[in-house]
């Protein structure tokens, strides 16, 4: 792919994404997430299915895919939404059985996805040694450190065929501008097979900040332009967290609305 199209439309880019996938989404709780991205995906005529959500923390944008049917299983060390409480549509499946998920924990899910980088099958740790952790997952096992004779827990390697991160701005190269909030975005960069990024802007240079990180343009295999694209998460410093577009969010849930509220919300 030239730099001269390395910039697609949203539409395109949600194609990409396939019944099965496992589709990391960046950024932090309700900071920086491709919520935009996600309201492509629900614009699809046919709705995704049996997707495996990957984030370090899961948010609003992960929710909205769960309750709209479109994911099997999760894994990630967090699902909510910070001040505003439990994840709604979350919360609701788990309890009904109507989704899997896959215990992790910080540790786990960086030591999985560093070996997936490293092109190995685990990497070793001493997390989780001592603790109720293991039981919960039988494909987490233990290996003998052969220097040291120890017992060390073996995490297996993460594989990832979609990643989607938001980022400040993108130039006409293809590089792209975040912010520090990182998450675990530069990692996702490495271990996806296909990586999306949004921006907010398209700018003929990027500028260089101690309050940014630029991936280089061999880190995204493409580009959607996306102006707000993480509301109503905070894309810092350019706009805030929409609190109230949340609230409305998590009541409309609770008020048995989520499919009233998602109708309205992707059109915005």
């Amino acid at each position: 792919m030239g730099v001269t199209d390395i910039y697609i439309p949203l539409e395109e880019a949600a194609a990409i994404v396939k019944d099965g996938d496992t589709l990391a989404l960046g950024g932090m709780t309700l900071y920086r997430r491709p919520i935009g991205f996600v309201k492509g995906l629900l614009k699809r005529r046919r709705p995704l299915a049996d997707l495996t959500l990957l984030s370090f923390t899961g948010g609003l944008e992960s929710d909205l895919l769960v309750g709209a049917g479109c994911v099997k299983r999760v894994r990630s060390a967090y699902f909510g939404l910070e001040a505003f409480g439990l994840a709604p549509m979350f919360t609701q499946f788990v309890q009904s059985q109507r989704l899997e998920v896959i215990e992790e924990t910080e540790a786990s899910i960086v030591m999985g996805i560093r070996a997936q980088i490293a092109g190995v099958g685990f990497l070793p740790s001493t997390a989780w040694l001592g603790t109720d952790l293991p039981a919960l997952r039988p494909d987490v096992k233990t290996v003998i450190d052969p220097y040291g004779g120890d017992e060390l827990v073996a995490f297996p390697a993460i594989a990832c065929d979609v990643a989607v991160i938001h980022g400040l701005a993108g130039d006409r190269q293809g590089n792209v501008l975040i912010n520090n909030n990182l998450g675990i975005d530069l990692e996702l960069v490495y271990v996806a097979d296909t990586v999306i990024a949004t921006v907010e802007r398209v700018v003929d240079q990027l500028e260089r900040s101690t309050d940014g990180v630029i991936i280089p343009r061999p880190g995204c295999d493409m580009v959607v332009e996306l102006p707000g694209g993480a509301a109503p998460s905070s894309c810092y410093p350019l706009y805030p967290m929409a609190g109230a577009k949340i609230l409305e969010y998590t009541e409309a849930c609770n008020g048995d609305r989520f499919e009233e509220f998602v109708t309205r919300f992707v059109q915005s």
